[in-house]
């Protein structure tokens, strides 16, 4: 053998060593689960070929939400989302679809926003929000034998989250009430605001005027005619739920002095007919969702037993209706319950979780490596069982009657939301709305890759435009795109946003990085007061690795996000002159001046970095601001007027800044639109936004 031949065998044993490592890395993160006949099924991706994708067609789609099953299992009540183009408005409609394949039929008309149908238990009725009367949103009930929907809630504040009660004749929402009743029709009433909550606005909703949510009370037949309220006192409560005897209602809330400035909260139990109060937890947790075993004696939750130790993953548990300590079902499996997937679009969202009919097992989605999945959770203490495919989005699910199969709202790589009925034979598509578009457009179908950084196996996805490949001499210029949160994840799942940069001829890679969900609790914790130090080694170990693949041009790499996808755009120019344009979306430039001004910091940012005056060095070491005088890359900025999330004035100082430093730069300011334009923004606004992000990219690269 000569030298050069010893050489490259040991350059070889070298990388099958390094693969083979690789792999067992990839191996140590499968959760220890049994899977079911259906979930071992490799989902299908579909090639799509046809017309390159265009902003526009964002009204062409029609988005699927939460599935609600029948009482009697024979079809399928879901609103479907779409976008008029000529009002710019987003309508809802309400659809029947039977599950013996007969086609689906309208039961609204579309004009409105029509949301959140549930059925009675009875099944006579299906109650749903509705804005087509007040344009805060109502609750309605349509009788399913035939005839029009009846409003049966009024005023100004509108209705929120509702169940029906057992007899199928009264219903529980919340409605925010104001402590005191101001009267409007007083010409010397004051426009001044008084605040004295800390909470005391929200992005989304704007100023809350101190309101609070209250659980109220309801009945269809019109026995009461004004809701009664059942809750008192200046607190939030949320989620009601009924127990299966019609009795008792519990609900979520923090009713402590000081709860504005509290992360935790209760589980309560209020008896409907005395009004009297139980508190099941003991004041260090933070609960959401509870739900009623099917006999009464147990209530399922989900979050976190103990907030003091700052975890981000959160479980399921139950506890006694009594009371007791909280059982964590599936300690083993290291994975945050619910859907934390950032695709789009996607429509609306539903329950994370539901209890089997029999109440052995609770089936509930689980966020998985940039995957979401149902997974059972029995009672008795055996393995969690995975009952759905992985390697896409599932963000709603049902049972039909013996809870052995599923009817769930799914996208994969290359299909929006559509419904599937899932069963040991496999998947069946319920729905197919979006069938006749798909057919026109071409959707490049992302290739998921695996890379090593710092010890940890980080996952991303890879989009090439048309033509290029890895053996392309004709190299394609290379975005990174970085999603929000950070306590979030990246998912194998349309996203036409980000398929928008491949139609203009951008490969775009993008990855779940440290301080993602879907992973342990130690890789999401793993940013915690550590924002652009711990993760831009992953970022910039993307590039590097999706560069390797080859057909991509160095030289013109472009990076771009949002929220803290945003923060990490400024942070990465002010640490590395390799991207030669950016786009920094709904940013955060200045950690000091962001708490404080902004509606979550105060509770829920991130703990572990305390306030300001406590941390001032750590507060500004953790500023890309502090190291904007290294920044030459021309850098785009948009933000949102209304933005609370990430206040205006970050982008207005990272504006500035790059002006002072003469670095090319652009503030586009959407007015009358929040953290959310590019999902649920006025429709031409989140146009403009993406015309103006790919023109910035076009320009530079």
């Amino acid at each position: 053998m000569t030298k050069d031949s010893k050489k490259s065998a040991k350059k070889s044993a070298k990388g099958t060593k390094k693969v083979k490592d690789q792999k067992k890395l990839l191996n140590a993160l499968e959760p220890d689960w049994k899977r079911t006949k259906a979930a071992k099924a490799s989902p299908e991706v579909i090639e799509r070929t046809g017309r390159p994708l265009e902003i526009e067609d964002l009204y062409a789609w029609s988005l699927v939400g939460e599935p609600q099953v029948s009482p009697d299992g024979t079809r399928v009540v879901a609103e479907v989302l779409t976008i008029d183009k000529e009002s710019d408005e987003y309508r809802t409609t309400l659809w029947n679809i039977p599950l013996d394949g007969d086609e689906p039929r309208k039961l609204t008309s579309g004009q409105w926003s029509d949301t959140s149908p549930r059925w009675s238990p009875d099944g006579t009725y299906i109650a749903f929000t509705s804005n087509r009367i007040d344009k805060k949103p109502q609750i309605f009930v349509l009788p399913v034998a035939g005839g029009e929907a009846q409003q049966i809630t009024k005023g100004d504040e509108g209705a929120g989250d509702f169940a029906w009660a057992p007899d199928s004749d009264r219903i529980a929402f919340v409605r925010s009430v104001k402590p005191e009743q101001v009267d409007e029709e007083d010409d010397d009433a004051s426009d001044v605001k008084v605040i004295t909550s800390a909470r005391y606005k929200f992005d989304g909703k704007g100023f809350l005027e101190d309101k609070v949510g209250h659980i109220f009370l309801t009945s269809v037949s019109g026995k009461d005619e004004e809701p009664v309220q059942l809750t008192e006192g200046h607190f939030e409560h949320s989620s009601p739920a009924w127990s299966p005897d019609g009795t008792e209602i519990a609900f979520v809330a923090n009713r402590d002095e000081g709860w504005d400035k509290a992360r935790h909260n209760d589980l309560w139990v209020m008896d409907v007919e005395s009004k009297k109060l139980r508190k099941l937890t003991d004041g260090k947790g933070a609960w959401r969702s509870p739900a009623w075993s099917p006999d009464g004696t147990m209530i399922a939750i989900v979050g976190d037993a103990d907030i003091a130790r700052n975890d981000v993953n959160t479980s399921l548990f139950v506890i006694a209706a009594e009371g007791g300590k909280p059982q964590r079902l599936g300690e083993d499996l290291d994975r945050t319950i619910g859907d934390s997937s950032m695709s789009g679009p996607t429509g609306p969202t539903g329950k994370t979780f539901r209890w089997l009919p029999d109440g052995s097992a609770i089936d509930s989605l689980v966020s998985d490596r940039g995957a979401t999945v149902v997974v059972r959770f029995r009672l008795d203490g055996k393995k969690p069982r995975l009952l759905t495919a992985t390697g896409r989005h599932i963000k709603a699910f049902d049972h039909l009657q013996d809870g052995e199969e599923l009817v769930i709202a799914v996208a994969d790589a290359t299909t929006p939301m559509e419904l599937h009925r899932v069963s040991d034979d496999g998947e069946t598509p319920l729905t197919a709305f979006n069938e006749a578009w798909l057919s026109e457009v071409s959707i490049p179908t992302p290739e998921e890759f695996w890379f090593e950084s710092n010890g940890e196996m980080i996952q991303g996805w890879l989009i090439r435009p048309e033509g290029n490949t890895a053996g392309s001499t004709d190299l394609a210029p290379l975005i990174l795109n970085i999603h929000g949160g950070p306590h979030a994840q990246f998912s194998n799942a349309f996203f036409h946003e980000l398929q928008m940069y491949v139609a203009r001829g951008f490969a775009l890679a993008y990855i779940n990085p440290r301080g993602s969900t879907g992973r342990t609790n130690d890789f999401a914790r793993a940013v915690q007061a550590a924002w652009g130090k711990a993760d831009m080694p992953d970022f910039m170990a993307a590039v590097d690795h999706v560069l390797s693949l080859g057909g991509l041009d160095p030289d013109r790499l472009g990076v771009t996000g949002g929220s803290y996808g945003g923060f990490s755009t400024n942070w990465l120019l002010g640490h590395t002159d390799r991207f030669k344009a950016a786009v920094t979306d709904r940013s955060i430039s200045n950690m000091t001046s962001m708490f404080g001004t902004d509606d979550i910091a105060l509770v829920s940012l991130d703990p572990d970095m305390g306030t300001p005056w406590e941390n001032q060095d750590l507060y500004w070491d953790l500023s890309p601001l502090k190291y904007v005088g290294n920044v030459t890359t021309p850098c785009l900025i948009i933000h949102s007027e209304h933005d609370y999330r990430c206040p205006m004035e970050q982008a207005e100082q990272w504006f500035i800044a790059l002006k002072k430093l003469g670095v090319p730069t652009e503030f586009v300011r959407f007015p009358d639109e929040s953290h959310g334009l590019g999902r649920n923004g006025k429709p031409k606004r989140r146009v403009e936004r993406l015309e103006r992000t790919l023109g910035w990219f076009e320009k530079y690269l």
